[in-house]
């Protein structure tokens, strides 16, 4: 017979008729009850085995992990805990788990040990959990941009340019790394004679080429893989991560914003009422180990309560000069409780500033614009006083910042000015700045760091937690 996934099968839409499933045993008890899953709910099936006339050597193989498949009768549930179970008439192992071996075993895990599993962890309720919100919020971002008229772009994973200027890239290289690649006069490595014909790395974000298209097509969006060389080993960064990243041609800053907080309304909604089961065991393990922590330390809202208080605000539009003069008068910062204290006008924000300002301060989710151009990349616009450039974030209690955005600079004289001033050389991004020489137009666009969304949806306080395979320093496992 053709399998039925379980979650269907929990409908009871199949009562009284005869059903397979296959799956993974997560339980077997008293030789008679499996409690089976297959990865489509959450939920497992309970599964009731004739012992009597089943052989004792099959008995003895079905153990946690064992993937199986049962044949019987969908009927009501005799027991408490599930309204239907399969009254098994025939079992076959599939596959077999040896308990001795198997990491998964029924019983509390720390996280740190399930990372270390990580391609094991995936067969726990609470990562079975956090995959699925991550699946259904990625099908959402899709859903709403498509709905909303942008192109799917698929910008270049290999590149020749850092688009963030930072300089902390992931080389690319075919050149033998034995100290025997050809060498120009000057004694350094000739990139001429690799494979691209010059020095490439991973991309840090497709955003550059996400703006040619722009304008040209109008509405964009890339969301794909980036990769940052930068040795953070905090509980906030990676080195792969996945970025989602629009473009629009003829939008300015306060469209830019607008776009952004509609767009993450809309999938954090989606995302609420298609994952309800698996956002409602989040919230309760954040329920579970909130009860170990001291009363202070509390979460003031359940993870639904924090989602919909997302939803059912307006986000806070604060100039950052206004947001600098809030935490230099801030208790935190005069009591020097701030591991960074704030001075002066010009300071770069850190994630403690970022969530003084959302969680204490205005109490609702913040979007600061108009920030230093000191200390942001060369693309965002100059605005007319010299000093501050077209830029903003959005700043999510628990997170920080999840968005980063600007207007883009479309002036070409400026452009180059401030090229020039970062000794970003033109002939790396001619293509780039053609878009200046030719039909140039207002256009901005933002980025948001998936797995930040994905963190601040599921609860989870760990970025390592909310992708299958983390890739951090000294850590490429799997």
């Amino acid at each position: 017979m053709k399998r039925t996934k379980i979650k269907d099968l929990l409908t009871g839409a199949n009562i009284l008729h005869e059903v397979t499933a296959k799956g993974w045993v997560r339980t077997f008890r008293n030789k008679q009850f499996i409690s089976l899953n297959d990865g489509s709910t959450m939920h497992n099936i309970q599964c009731v085995v004739d012992f009597e006339n089943t052989p004792e050597e099959t008995l003895k193989r079905i153990t946690t992990g064992a993937a199986v498949a049962v044949t019987g009768t969908l009927v009501e549930s005799q027991g408490s805990g599930q309204k239907v179970e399969i009254q098994v008439s025939k079992i076959e192992i599939l596959g077999d788990s040896d308990p001795e071996k198997y990491p998964m075993q029924p019983k509390k895990h720390s996280l740190e040990f399930l990372r270390q599993n990580a391609h094991l962890r995936i067969r726990t309720n609470m990562f079975g959990a956090i995959m699925r919100v991550r699946s259904t919020l990625s099908y959402a971002v899709h859903k709403y941009f498509q709905e909303n008229g942008f192109n799917y772009v698929n910008t270049p994973i290999i590149t020749g340019s850092d688009a963030e200027g930072a300089g902390e890239m992931f080389q690319i290289t075919s050149l033998p790394l034995d100290g025997s690649a050809p060498k120009n006069e000057d004694g350094s490595i000739n990139y001429k004679e690799d494979f691209f014909g010059k020095h490439t790395n991973l991309t840090v974000s497709g955003q550059l080429e996400a703006e040619t298209y722009a304008m040209a097509l109008g509405q964009v969006y890339t969301f794909g893989p980036t990769f940052r060389a930068e040795n953070s080993n905090t509980t906030r960064h990676l080195a792969e991560f996945w970025m989602i990243e629009p473009e629009v041609a003829f939008n300015n800053l306060d469209d830019n914003m607008d776009l952004a907080e509609d767009f993450i309304k809309y999938v954090i909604k989606y995302t609420l009422e298609k994952c309800e089961d698996d956002l409602l065991l989040l919230e309760q393990r954040l329920i579970d180990e909130d009860k170990s922590k001291p009363m202070a330390e509390r979460a003031e809202m359940s993870l639904t309560d924090k989602l919909k208080f997302v939803l059912e605000n307006n986000f806070k539009r604060v100039s950052y000069s206004e947001a600098i003069d809030i935490l230099k008068n801030s208790k935190p910062n005069k009591n020097k409780k701030f591991q960074f204290t704030i001075d002066e006008w010009g300071a770069d924000l850190q994630s403690e500033h970022e969530r003084f300002l959302v969680e204490k301060h205005f109490k609702c989710p913040v979007i600061l614009f108009d920030y230093p151009a000191d200390i942001k990349s060369f693309y965002m616009r100059l605005n007319e006083d010299g000093k501050t450039v077209r830029a903003m974030d959005i700043l999510f209690p628990g997170i920080g910042e999840i968005v980063g955005g600007s207007q883009r600079e479309e002036r070409y004289d400026v452009l180059i000015q401030k090229m020039q001033a970062l000794n970003i050389p033109e002939e790396e991004l001619w293509w780039y700045l053609d878009t200046r020489r030719f039909g140039s137009a207002v256009h901005s666009g933002f980025g948001l760091g998936f797995e930040r969304l994905v963190l601040f949806v599921t609860g989870m306080t760990n970025i390592r937690d909310v992708i299958p395979f983390p890739r951090t320093p000294q850590n490429a496992e799997f």
